[in-house]
């Protein structure tokens, strides 16, 4: 077994009373603007159209004050096992499940934005201990980013992805995993890309959702099926990332609205629990409002709205366009996400992919929508990888 160093200590997340009540009395207060004036539409994307519609914010507002329970998401947390440890002088929380399997793989699962360690606490145990004899086991980590949840909150600039990646080997390093395999979406998709592509030989492999290929290559040769995928990324950015150049550029003024206020904390991340899943109307129809809940409470009790969307503001647009990932790669493009990568541009990456996968159902947020299939995706995907090195 490992042997944990004596820099890394055990850490229990743990919200007082007063915290809790404060939150409460906040909701209580909301002073909340009038319906959109898309307000009646049938339910579908339309009816978002100018953001959280009213009515909707209302009932989860008034769920989380009187019904959502935050201790139920600490005793989660709590037994799959906190830990805290410093790096470059920024303190790191994550989660650690060690498996019971002798011949189990270190893993190390990145989120993104706006997500959280919240994303994983439900497929943990299945990626550590699997139900199936024949599937891949995995001593799961999964660090909070800098800024994020219980994790430090860096107070000088220059905690970008490239520096995360760094920190993200020494963690592994402190808890005997010198060689691990990789797992990332969203800005944890950009880790991923940069742990395979710095650190071939701590990094087995990796699994990502996100598949950014250089820039400036052509449209040519693409299917159809692949040039939509091009002209919904485009659409994206050109139309709905306002929150992206907002987060890149003054991550500062939206802050102050993302820690005083749990409403405007709220309406900015359901927001995009709504858009970037794979619904035709409410996120709710495939995550709980528990699930998105335990994420923006946890945004809330950790004052870390300002501090996570800095990411944007560190490492937006920054992926070398040079690197290269010669590690074995298994790629997962959900067909709701925002950014879908054709084959061909990824393989200009990623130069050793063993596994690709285009599932029919899923989106930004597959570990909460579907669970079962993003595990089974996970490990079938890592064991590909995993027998690419052999």
């Amino acid at each position: 077994m490992p042997r944990r160093s004596s820099d890394v200590y055990a850490f229990e997340a743990h919200a007082t009373d007063a915290d809790l009540d404060d939150l409460r009395a906040r909701l209580a207060a909301a002073r909340l603007p009038e319906a959109e004036t898309v307000h009646g539409a049938e339910p579908g994307p339309r009816r978002w159209g100018q953001g959280v519609p009213l009515a909707d914010l209302v009932d989860v507002v008034d769920y989380w004050r009187t019904g959502y329970d935050w201790r139920a998401f600490e005793e989660r947390l709590k037994a799959i096992g906190q830990f805290r440890t410093t790096v470059d002088g920024l303190g790191i929380h994550f989660l650690h499940r060690r498996s019971a399997r002798a011949d189990a793989t270190p893993l190390i699962l990145t989120h993104g934005w706006p997500g959280s360690v919240a994303e994983f606490v439900d497929v943990v145990d299945e990626l550590a201990d699997p139900k199936a004899a024949d599937s891949p086991a995995f001593h799961v980590v999964a660090p909070s980013l800098p800024g994020f949840g219980y994790s430090d909150k860096p107070t000088t600039t220059g905690w970008g992805t490239e520096k995360i990646a760094a920190a993200w080997v020494e963690l592994m390093g402190r808890l005997g995993y010198s060689e691990f395999a990789a797992h990332g979406g969203d800005w944890g998709g950009n880790i991923t890309t940069v742990l395979g592509g710095r650190f071939p030989e701590h990094v087995l492999g990796v699994h990502t959702l996100f598949a950014e290929a250089p820039p400036g290559l052509p449209t040519d040769g693409l299917t159809a099926a692949e040039r939509k995928w091009t002209e919904e990324t485009r659409d994206f950015w050109r139309h709905r990332a306002a929150y992206a150049k907002q987060q890149a550029t003054r991550p500062q003024t939206i802050g102050y609205s993302l820690v005083d206020s749990p409403v405007g904390l709220l309406a900015w991340i359901l927001d995009k629990f709504a858009e970037w899943s794979d619904t035709e109307d409410s996120p709710f129809e495939r995550i709980s409002r528990d699930r998105i809940l335990d994420d923006v409470t946890l945004y809330w009790l950790t004052r870390t709205g300002a501090s996570a969307a800095r990411i944007y503001y560190e490492s937006h647009n920054s992926l070398d366009p040079e690197l290269r990932v010669d590690v074995p790669a298994a790629i997962t493009m959900y067909p709701r996400d925002i950014e879908k990568c054709p084959r061909p541009w990824a393989q200009e990456r990623y130069r050793k992919i063993v596994r690709w996968r285009s599932p029919e159902t899923g989106g930004h947020f597959p570990s909460l929508e579907v669970p079962e299939y993003f595990v089974k995706d996970l490990q079938e995907g890592l064991a590909a990888v995993l027998d690419a090195r052999k």
